[in-house]
């Protein structure tokens, strides 16, 4: 089984829809929310939804993704995991090849590459996440893609292993950092993507990439637990 967690923060025009692309799949699958204290109406829209298979979790306060992420964790109980963002940015149907690959040719983390066919979005995302992606590649002695991708499938106990403790945007830093020093195997796969703009909802700031690196090097230097 997999476990999808979608940590979410204000995502009321979006929530819905992406819940129910995941709950179509045709796989075996349990979807965890974890809404981080939404202020819009996120909140709501969650309470009418009726599926199976969902289960809804609810921060009383804000603590950021990495937060939600770890509270998916602990609920999870599929063999599988994989982080979905709300916003519709990704699609979930690739869900189906990300699976076959981890069965079938002996990795552990399969990576879901945005950019592997070039970058479609703004200016400023793409620049950050070429720069980003090139520091961690050169501080870790790695070769890939895109390292920022919230696409990343691993076997649960993989997961739970790695010890995460991030609150923020660096949970993705701190999977990757940790995978790599423990020597796991990963594999990128082409996956699709459309970015959305700042208009229709996108956080991720400058402020947000200087903390990138801030925290790429702390993990790079830090002792693994």
């Amino acid at each position: 089984m997999l476990s999808v967690i979608i940590p979410a923060y204000n995502e009321d025009k979006s929530i819905e829809a992406i819940i129910n692309q995941v709950s179509n799949l045709p796989i075996e699958k349990e979807i965890i929310v974890v809404n981080d204290c939404s202020k819009d109406r996120t909140t709501s829209i969650l309470s009418s939804l009726s599926c199976n298979n969902l289960k809804v979790i609810h921060h009383v306060s804000r603590r950021g993704k990495g937060a939600a992420v770890r509270t998916g964790l602990e609920n999870a109980t599929g063999e599988f995991v994989i982080i979905q963002d709300a916003d519709l940015e990704y699609d979930p149907n690739d869900y189906l090849k990300l699976l076959e690959a981890i069965k079938n040719q002996g990795v552990d983390i399969v990576l879901g590459a945005r950019f592997t066919e070039g970058y479609q979005g703004i200016l400023l995302p793409k620049a950050g996440n070429r720069f980003l992606t090139g520091l961690m590649n050169k501080l870790f002695g790695v070769k890939l893609n895109d390292c920022f991708t919230c696409y990343k499938l691993m076997r649960r106990d993989g997961i739970l292993g790695l010890g995460l403790e991030s609150n923020s945007f660096d949970i993705e830093i701190e999977i990757l950092a940790k995978a790599v020093k423990k020597g796991m195997r990963i594999l990128e796969m082409p996956v699709s993507y459309k970015a959305r703009s700042y208009k229709e909802g996108k956080k991720i700031k400058i402020r947000d990439g200087l903390w990138a690196i801030m925290r790429i090097i702390y993990f790079r230097f830090s002792k693994q637990k």
